[in-house]
């Protein structure tokens, strides 16, 4: 016979597929049954007589034509098998031009997907405009306008005081709300809150006492909340910034500070850690001015501050300050209970000149003329502060724009809006680059079709300057919600204080992200070169850590969301007018190219909301604490012998940072090998790329006792710094290491640690707790 295969097997007939040869078992005579649908899913077959009895070939041409089926059929299959395959390479090549940082990206918002339940109907999608990321990319800078900027910072001129809580404030605060709805914003609300603020109630004086004799020094206007009210005296000390290190010098010279009336310079560390590392040293009273050294301008500025070792009302910690709630009768541990005044260089220039000891150290460089460390006669000094505690509503304006597919996903964009002084450096910046950004974005998607994934939601907080009240209470509020739902945090406060060097502040998540958004921003500086040849390629060496005033650490530290601020500063010298009541649009602009700066600050940051909100994938590099990991235990490492010799171990720590980086690998080939095509596949991998951050907060510490939980940027024995500081103590004394302590920071951080990895790693079925 001529025919291919047999055409009969022990008498039974056969019908062949696509995939397989299937026994026809429904009948005495043979046929030919083929299945050539496109899905192995059904589908009709072909070729099936109506009538078995019908009258049949010769045997070697129907035994051909079975031939000729069958090698079409092949046919068919080859062809089909090469139409899946070019499509999936096509896909696959598509999302890596996306994570390549080409910016041939060609992920859309506006794709259509084929549902998820096994009707194979096509989602109907209307047909916006398809923004490709380079696309996208360019609306955005064509849109932003300087002159806008400008507009929007002029709000500022000519007024002294936007005071949380006060008529200016409240003021802009309604008109940003009024901005907003006039944007067509998707919701725009207000956000309310009552707290308590300390502010100045009377004359605060600083005065020297020599013998009988009182000599008057200083009384400033300004004033440092949350100080402790009273009058205080003592023996006045230099302690440089005031940082530990000086705090430590001072000690090992067998200098007591018990009873003594620190000064030290502004800068390096926030007021209110100078003024917690004077309490801890026992003083009784704290001193801080502007050195000339840092800030080259008048020596006669003086600047605000607050003393509160925490963020938001030091009088609800842990709690949001609604209305009408009840709160237990406590306060912040981070209140100082010492006495602290600012005050200007040339105060600090006629004390020193008072004072007969011993100079300042070489290392302590200050260029205020005289500098002393300590007085050998009886000189001493009388702090009086006489601040008061009032009563204050505050609001917190938003505005949002929904996502199409994933509203309940969204990036907050914010900025203070509150300041002591005009403000126009520390609020008055953020606020003209939050409004900008809010009108150019909602005019991308109401005008232009742009159809963002994920929600964008911006924020005009009030009370920064006492301490990210109002972004903390928020926070507080809102903290369940909170995060699952935000996955990231862009500041815009002081995003131009300089021209000349770039600062910035984020989570390790962000690195790859930032460093692709600024080789997409032209240097305002120098339009012949990007922001990423400003920085340079080891930029990531240059981050600043988060400082307590900023709204960006509550977000990251105590919620666990990503944060990034980007900003212009010049780093040789400090932006002298911050914090003072010279803070005024007329000083800022003394900065070269103000309204350039302020525009590419404002590029930076809606580049980063809208590549967040485009993209399939998220872009939060999870990858990158691996590195961060790794640097960690290459810095204890070195104590490995010291840490055995206690009965302890290193070992379980360096296995959880295994562990870590084994779930980041995972996660990724999860990634690669998904059909990005699908919601829920997309969803899950996107949630569980969003929580990395988050799973770094200790769940073993209570949020109202240790509110600052992440053990990389948290404050508190739990962190990772603490834990290295402890080593070190170790190393240079042993008897002064409390072992079942440092048996605890260890088992924090190992557990914290490996949680994260179990978290990574996905289901409860993928995760275990063996090392």
């Amino acid at each position: 016979s001529h025919g291919c295969f047999p055409t009969q097997l022990n008498g039974e007939s056969m019908s062949y597929t696509r995939f397989s040869i299937a026994r026809q078992t429904d009948g005495d005579n043979s046929h030919v049954e083929m299945n050539l649908s496109a899905d192995d899913e059904g589908g009709g077959e072909m070729g099936r007589p109506e009538h078995p009895h019908a009258s049949m070939p010769p045997r070697w041409r129907s035994g051909k034509n079975f031939c000729f089926l069958i090698i079409a059929a092949v046919l068919l299959l080859l062809i089909g098998f090469l139409i899946g395959y070019l499509s999936y390479r096509g896909r696959m090549q598509k999302a890596s031009r996306c994570l390549d940082g080409s910016g041939r990206c060609e992920m859309t918002p506006t794709a259509s997907y084929l549902a998820d339940d096994d009707e194979t109907e096509e989602e109907e999608v209307p047909g916006p405009p398809v923004f490709y990321w380079p696309d996208l990319r360019d609306l955005l800078s064509n849109k932003l306008s300087s002159k806008n900027l400008e507009a929007n910072l002029r709000q500022r001129e000519n007024k002294y005081s936007f005071e949380a809580g006060e008529s200016e404030d409240g003021q802009t605060a309604h008109d940003i709300h009024d901005h907003f709805t006039s944007f067509l914003m998707d919701e725009v609300w207000n956000d309310e809150h009552y707290i308590k603020l300390q502010v100045k109630g009377g004359t605060n004086e600083v005065s020297i006492l020599e013998g009988d004799k009182e000599v008057h020094l200083e009384s400033p206007d300004e004033y440092v909340a949350y100080s402790k009210s009273g009058s205080v005296t003592g023996k006045p000390i230099f302690v440089n910034y005031g940082q530990k290190d000086d705090f430590r010098r001072l000690q090992n010279q067998d200098v007591s500070l018990n009873g003594a009336i620190t000064i030290f310079k502004a800068g390096k560390i926030t007021l209110a850690e100078k003024v917690a590392n004077a309490k801890e040293a026992g003083a009784v009273g704290a001193l801080m001015y502007l050195d000339r050294y840092d800030y080259k301008k008048e020596d006669e500025l003086v600047p605000f501050g607050h003393a509160h070792l925490g963020t938001g009302d030091p009088f609800t910690p842990g709690f949001p300050a609604f209305n009408h709630t009840q709160f237990p009768p406590v306060e912040s541990s981070g209140l100082p209970h010492i006495v602290v005044q600012t005050i200007s260089s040339s105060a600090v220039g006629q004390l020193f000149r008072k004072m007969d000891g011993q100079e300042c150290f070489q290392e302590w460089k200050s260029e205020v003329v005289g500098c002393k460390v300590m007085s050998k006669s009886n000189i001493t000094v009388k702090l009086t502060v006489n601040n008061v505690m009032v009563d204050r509503k505050i609001l917190n304006i938003f505005g949002a724009i929904k996502g199409f597919e994933e509203p309940d996903r969204y990036v907050v964009i914010g900025a203070q809006r509150d300041s002591w002084g005009p403000g126009a450096a520390k609020a008055g910046v953020g606020t003209a680059i939050l409004l900008e950004l809010a009108r150019v974005i909602s005019d991308m998607v109401k005008k232009d079709g742009y159809k963002p994934r994920r929600s964008i939601i911006f924020a005009s907080w009030s009370a920064g300057d006492f301490g990210a009240v109002g972004a903390t209470e928020w926070l507080e509020g809102y903290s369940a919600i909170l995060h699952a739902k935000a996955f990231t945090y862009i500041n815009l406060d002081t995003a131009v204080l300089g021209f000349k060097h770039v600062k910035i502040s984020a989570s390790p998540l962000l690195y790859t992200l930032l460093e692709r958004t600024m080789k997409g921003v032209k240097d305002p500086m120098e339009n012949s070169r990007s922001l990423f040849d400003k920085v340079g390629s080891d930029w990531v060496k240059t981050v600043v850590p988060l400082g307590l005033d900023s709204a960006a650490f509550p977000f990251l530290a105590y919620s666990g969301i990503p944060v990034v601020s980007f900003g212009f500063r010049n780093k040789d010298e400090e932006y002298s007018f911050l914090d003072t009541t010279q803070d005024t649009v007329e000083n800022l602009k003394r900065i070269n190219n103000l309204y350039g700066l302020m525009r590419a600050a404002a590029e930076v940051a809606g580049q980063i909301a809208l590549r967040l909100t485009h993209d399939h994938e998220l872009f939060l590099d999870f990858e990158r604490y691996n590195e961060e990991l790794l640097a960690f235990q290459r810095k204890v490492l070195p104590y490995d012998e010291k840490v055995k010799a206690l009965g302890l171990t290193l070992n379980w720590l360096f296995y959880a940072r295994g562990d870590f980086q084994r779930a980041t690998d995972a996660l990724r080939r999860d990634i690669a090998s998904s059909d990005r095509e699908n919601r829920i596949i997309r969803r899950a991998l996107n949630d569980r790329i969003m929580k990395v951050e988050y799973d770094f907060l200790s769940p073993y510490l209570s949020p109202k006792d240790v509110p600052f939980r992440h053990i990389f940027f948290g404050k508190g024995s739990h962190t990772l710094q603490s834990l290295l500081e402890s080593l070190q103590v170790l190393e240079s004394s042993k008897g002064n290491v409390d072992v079942n302590v440092l048996k605890e920071q260890l088992a924090l951080v190992t557990w914290t640690i490996k949680g994260a990895a179990n978290a990574l790693a996905g289901d409860i079925w993928n995760t275990d707790n063996e090392f």
